[in-house]
Parts: structure tokens; sequence; C-alpha cells
């Protein structure tokens, strides 16, 4: 999949990776019965993961219930590899909404048995992506608020403010392990009210005043 800006025009670069941070909301961590880690849970979906959230998505068969997860995901624009905070501000390109689903029963027993997560949270369309907001028309990093309705119903109501690590911090941390390329997604993990998807469900995504989307589960 190609991700697109929110004016429609394709992004120049190619989507490598997705990396994505788990329990960075100390709520959600709590609505889980999850300790909230000392350092950013990370790991990864690969490009095959990408939809496009406007255009729908569907669910895959038989493999138990599938949550949403509302996440802010931010798009680089420069490389980053051992970056600082300020090096790593400086190379967001861009800022929109992602869906971390997750097929929650076969998470619980990968954790149970201390395994990885990836067939849990990295299958194929595991990760719709809104279109990308760039980052001079988005605000304070610190003051983005988003907010996710199921059926009509607000099920996600998040703040950046709330992170337990902020983004620049996140997008360092992540820099002194593993580089980031022009085109890849960090999403920045979740706030409270996680929940079961079902065929049917019609979905609406807010982004502050930059987005504002419908998505259909099929």
């Amino acid at each position: 999949m190609i991700l697109r800006w929110r004016s429609g025009e394709p992004l120049p670069w190619a989507t490598t990776k997705v990396v994505c941070v788990g329990r960075n909301y100390a709520e959600h961590a709590k609505e889980l019965g999850n300790a909230v880690p000392e350092k950013p849970l990370l790991f990864m979906k690969p490009s095959t993961a990408l939809v496009d959230l406007e255009a729908g998505f569907s669910l895959p068969a038989d493999r138990g219930e599938v949550h949403f997860e509302c996440e802010l995901a931010v798009l680089l624009g420069e490389p980053l590899t051992k970056a600082s905070e300020a090096q790593a501000s400086a190379a967001i390109a861009g800022i929109g909404l992602a869906l971390d689903l997750t097929l929650r029963e076969l998470q619980n027993e990968l954790k149970a048995k201390g395994q990885p997560w990836e067939l849990a949270k990295a299958f194929d369309g595991s990760c719709p992506v809104s279109p990308l907001v760039p980052v001079a028309e988005v605000g304070a990093l610190d003051a983005l608020r988003f907010q996710l309705y199921q059926n009509g119903e607000l099920r996600q109501d998040g703040a950046s403010s709330d992170m337990i690590t902020p983004i620049p911090g996140l997008l360092s941390y992540i820099s002194q392990h593993f580089s980031l390329k022009p085109g890849d997604l960090v999403l920045t993990g979740t706030p409270k009210g996680v929940g079961k998807l079902a065929l049917g469900d019609s979905l609406r995504l807010v982004l502050a005043e930059r987005l504002d989307l419908q998505s259909q589960v099929g």
C-alpha cells in the first residue's frame, strides 16, 4: 500500500515497517491488567499489514476476537539512527491515525507463554492507516487529541499529553536500537477503551480539527 497525504497525493517514500509502542498510556495498561513497562515496549508490523483506513477493512476469519486500538501514527521524513530527541522531532513529516488490530485471545495465549506477539499483531491487514497530515499543520505534538467512535458511540478519547513517553522520546529511543527510514510509521500507543470489532461496524476516527473520517468493517 502507498500511503497518502490528506490532500490525496501519495507520499514520496515507501513504508518499510511500522514500529508499534505497547502500554504507553497507563490507563490502557490498567484496563488489560498489564504492568506499565519501565522502558517503551516495542514490536513491529511489516508493510503487508498496511491498508487504507478510509476504504474499509476486513477481519481475519476463524482467528478469534479482533480488537481495535486507535493510535496516533507518526510519519518519518528523514532517516534516524541513534538520534537525540531534537533530531527526532525534526525528522517528523506527518501525523495521522491508525488502528493496531489485535487478535486478543491469541495475544493473551502468547503472553502467557512468554512468546512474541507478532502472530496476534502483524497479520496481513492489521494496520489500517488514515491519510497523513503534514506536521506543520498539526500543532504541538504534546497537545494532540483523538477519538474513535464505534457505531456512533465514543469508545476511545486520547491525548498525547497522557503518553508515558512523549513522541520525541519514543523516536529517539527506537533509533538507539534500529534505524528508521523516511516513510516508516511509528504507532505511539493506545488510550483506554479498546474493544471487540464485528462485521458491519461503522467507525469514525477524529484527530482534532485535522482529520475526521469514516471506516467500515467488512
